[in-house]
């Protein structure tokens, strides 16, 4: 790549040239480019990532044009992660894109989320959601959830050795409607501009990335609250694959880079796992609201 394009960010202290050349060097996961996802993949494409893998199934709608700000008006009907995928292949040609018109059930995944640094889950439901958590808890490769729903939004990193969202969000919702939450597009940018810069911490070690902590906002009021999470010893996800690994990490062995500050340790207390909380609450909302 290009490094005179990233000069602006070469001169961050604690950053320079070796984190640059980290982040040029890796490969992260999205999982959705909506409108959060599609923010991701645009900042980790614009910081120089140097391959991005897109996972979205389905095709362009209207409807999705006030928020995907990677997709035209003329690709309409055609599969979304390829509009996306393109798009970013025009505004980043040093970058390699990867897109895969896949859900996250789909066989090919665990190979997918093997060869990755870091994954973004950027998904609209629950099993999804829970399926990459676990995934990626028994590969060992760390992961970033962002979600939203009408101006509020949640971010939670999960980094090996910390609490996974199934610590945080136990059961999810039955009665979750993923096609029926109201969306704004400015709000899908924000959480995604802030799952891009995690990924980048993560991949680059600048700075600290988010672990044990749930980042919620609520744009209405630009209420922003961080909460300390832990753990929880009886998680069906982090708590049984810490022990006995499933077969992906078995069939897919990479070696991986010691994140920063990685220690093991097992999150801040102070909170509940599963708790509900967040400006969520206060409006009268589940957590579970936020996909």
């Amino acid at each position: 790549m290009d490094m005179q394009r990233f000069e602006r960010q070469l001169t961050l202290s604690g950053f320079g040239l070796p984190g640059q050349e980290r982040l040029c060097e890796a490969t992260v996961l999205v999982a959705g480019v909506g409108g959060v996802g599609g923010a991701v993949a645009t900042y980790l494409a614009a910081a120089g990532v140097g391959r991005l893998v897109l996972v979205h199934p389905g095709v362009l709608e209207i409807p999705d044009l006030n928020r995907q700000t990677l997709m035209r008006p003329d690709r309409v009907g055609e599969a979304r992660v390829a509009c996306a995928a393109d798009t970013l292949r025009e505004h980043y040609p040093d970058v390699t894109v990867e897109a895969w018109d896949r859900d996250l059930f789909d066989p090919h995944l665990p190979g997918l989320v093997a060869g990755s640094d870091v994954v973004v889950d950027a998904r609209h439901n629950f099993p999804e959601r829970f399926r990459i958590n676990r995934m990626c808890l028994d590969l060992g490769v760390p992961l970033v959830f962002a979600a939203m729903n009408t101006t509020e939004a949640q971010l939670l990193a999960v980094t090996p050795g910390g609490p996974c969202l199934r610590c945080v969000f136990a059961d999810g919702d039955p009665q979750w409607d993923p096609l029926g939450f109201p969306v704004l597009g400015a709000v899908a940018g924000t959480v995604g501009c802030l799952a891009a810069m995690e990924v980048i911490k993560i991949v680059s070690r600048f700075g600290e990335p988010s672990t044990g902590k749930l980042l919620t906002f609520d744009l209405w009021d630009m209420d922003f609250r961080s909460f300390p999470v832990i753990r929880d010893p009886h998680c069906v996800d982090c708590g049984s694959s810490q022990q006995q690994r499933s077969s992906y990490s078995q069939q897919y062995r990479v070696h991986r880079v010691p994140l920063p500050g990685a220690s093991g340790a097992s999150g801040t207390a102070g909170m509940p796992a599963a708790a509900g909380i967040g400006p969520c609450v206060r409006r009268g909302h589940g957590h579970d609201d936020l996909l």
